[in-house]
């Protein structure tokens, strides 16, 4: 009984600290004083990317810039020198969510699928009264929480590993059946395991596991050469480990570079191929607005296909974050505007690509 007890009291506290280090999209701020989180409003972008890579060695922060049909990026290092161009291989983290959904608005054109689909349908699943429907996932509106925890999480965390690391389709699927919902739409709540039931879902429409699946289409259809599930090697460094087809790969685990992210970026301002256009459009209204990010001038006012949507600016946004990068894409389709920022330093290190990213577009935009 006491050895039970025991494990009981290991398992809550792997728990507790697993929810400190699991990134979920970074929406939230990590980490600045109260001074800091007051100067930042003030500062210029030039300001913040200084400061950023002020007395980093490390530092290679990636800027593309979209504007009146040009394309162009600059690297930074330290102290924010300019270097010569280099495309580097970052983590692109949960950026990844926009093209899980975007492989599904292409399933949904080719009529394999639809958004009011319970998931049940396509995974096997115990007979319950209800699953979510697509929509709910891609909206994080089902009511699923961030990440449900498992075993394999706390020798993740004992190694040093991604936390989602060795989290197979098979517990996936498990956790999926053990979990009771209501019939209706949730608050918003930024879901990695709803992105990664939809991901579930979409390997049982093309019979193809997620890696190859998401591969392909990232190659075949968008036409991106550089971007793809991560192999945990590339040019930088401490990019995470992922087991073959893990489960929450559909939410995070893709890798890229700036020429492949400005790419896409292009491909979302002329909305071809045509399903990416769809993904713009507004599923939810989530005024998902804390008081941090009105000061930083970031807003959620709803949600697209994973696309999060600043109704304020007119801007279509995402970002991501692993361990050890950080980066933000986002895009005015009227202006025909976009900016793709990409950091290899962590999201909680001084200031992170997304608040630099809404910065340098919002500053564009009044040009």
């Amino acid at each position: 009984m006491k050895i039970k007890k025991q494990r009981k009291k290991w398992v809550i506290l792997t728990q507790s600290i697993i929810a400190v280090v699991v990134i979920g999209g970074v929406f939230g701020f990590i980490a600045y004083n109260n001074y800091k989180i007051n100067q930042i409003p003030g500062m210029t972008f030039e300001e913040m990317l200084l400061y950023t890579t002020g007395n980093n060695d490390e530092a290679a922060v990636t800027v593309g810039i979209i504007k009146d049909g040009e394309e162009s990026y600059t690297l930074y290092g330290t102290d924010g020198e300019v270097l010569p161009q280099k495309e580097h291989i970052y983590e692109i983290g949960s950026i990844t969510k926009t093209f899980t959904a975007s492989l599904l608005l292409k399933a949904i054109s080719e009529g394999k699928i639809n958004l009011d689909d319970t998931v049940e349908k396509y995974m096997e699943l115990p007979e319950k009264d209800y699953y979510p429907t697509l929509k709910r996932l891609i909206t994080h509106t089902s009511g699923y929480k961030n990440y449900y925890f498992e075993m394999p999480m706390t020798g993740s965390f004992l190694t040093g590993k991604n936390s989602f690391y060795g989290i197979s389709p098979e517990k996936l699927t498990d956790r999926t059946g053990n979990i009771d919902l209501e019939d209706r739409d949730y608050e918003f709540n930024y879901s990695n395991f709803g992105i990664s039931v939809t991901g579930a879902v979409l390997s049982e429409v093309y019979t193809k596991e997620f890696t190859a699946l998401i591969n392909e289409f990232i190659r075949d259809e968008l036409g991106l050469t550089k971007t793809m599930i991560s192999n945990g090697s590339g040019d930088l460094r401490n990019y995470w480990d992922w087991k073959e087809n893990d489960a929450y790969m559909p939410a995070g685990a893709l890798t890229s570079t700036i020429g492949d992210m400005m790419k896409y970026a292009q491909l979302q301002l002329d909305g071809y191929p045509e399903y990416l256009l769809k993904t713009h459009e507004t599923l939810a209204v989530i005024n998902n607005n804390s008081e941090n990010n009105k000061k930083m001038n970031i807003h959620m006012d709803s949600i697209g296909a994973a696309w999060i949507k600043d109704e304020t600016h007119n801007i279509i946004w995402h970002n991501g974050g692993t361990g050890d990068f950080n980066s933000y894409i986002g895009f005015d389709p009227d202006k025909r505007l976009a900016v793709v920022i990409l950091s290899n330093l962590p999201p909680g290190y001084r200031i992170p690509a997304t608040v630099m990213g809404v910065k340098l577009l919002t500053d564009l935009q009044k040009q």
